[in-house]
């Protein structure tokens, strides 16, 4: 459809929590703009389109003036109610962070192996698929994880200290391959 007017080409459509993700966005910008000095630096005898912080400051400044933008065209829009329904939707996919930040303390205590076959099983249960083939093809596909980074690819991941109490040809197997 071709818009009518400049009027209909520019007209914004508002979201429920757009006032929230504008803010945290604006907010975000901003302090990125604020670490620009210590984290990039200007080279003396470099021409300006040479520079290492060219490209960093010019991503950020564009982040800044459209965030601010969109902070603006929110503050300006009518509101839609549901702001709080909405902010609530997002955090609940927290709760997946807070899972894996769990598997990776959990990594160097169980080893690789022990810990993605857990991870694999509970975020099975926990999205529904709670029958015994569900769980087992989630703790086959932990298993296969597992295997193919540290055996096949060779990732560099640290054993865990339950290896140690393992026999000593097995442990030896587990420290390097599991």
């Amino acid at each position: 459809m071709i818009a009518k007017t400049l009027q209909d080409m520019f007209r914004r459509y508002r979201r429920p929590g757009d006032i929230v993700f504008a803010t945290f966005f604006f907010a975000f910008a901003l302090f990125l703009l604020s670490q620009l000095g210590t984290e990039t630096q200007a080279v003396k005898r470099t021409k300006w389109f040479a520079q290492p912080a060219l490209w960093p400051t010019v991503a950020i400044w564009g982040m800044v003036i459209f965030s601010g933008f969109h902070l603006l065209g929110s503050f300006l829009s009518p509101r839609i109610p549901g702001r709080w329904r909405e902010l609530a939707f997002w955090l609940k996919s927290l709760e997946y962070v807070i899972y894996f930040l769990i598997y990776v303390v959990a990594v160097p205590w169980l080893g690789y192996l022990p810990s993605t076959m857990l991870f694999a099983a509970l975020l099975a249960v926990r999205t529904g698929f709670q029958t015994p083939g569900a769980i087992s093809i989630a703790l086959a596909f932990g298993a296969v994880v597992a295997v193919v980074f540290r055996a096949l690819l060779q990732v560099n991941i640290p054993a865990g200290r339950m290896y140690e109490y393992l026999p000593d040809p097995v442990r030896v197997f587990a420290l390097t391959y599991l």
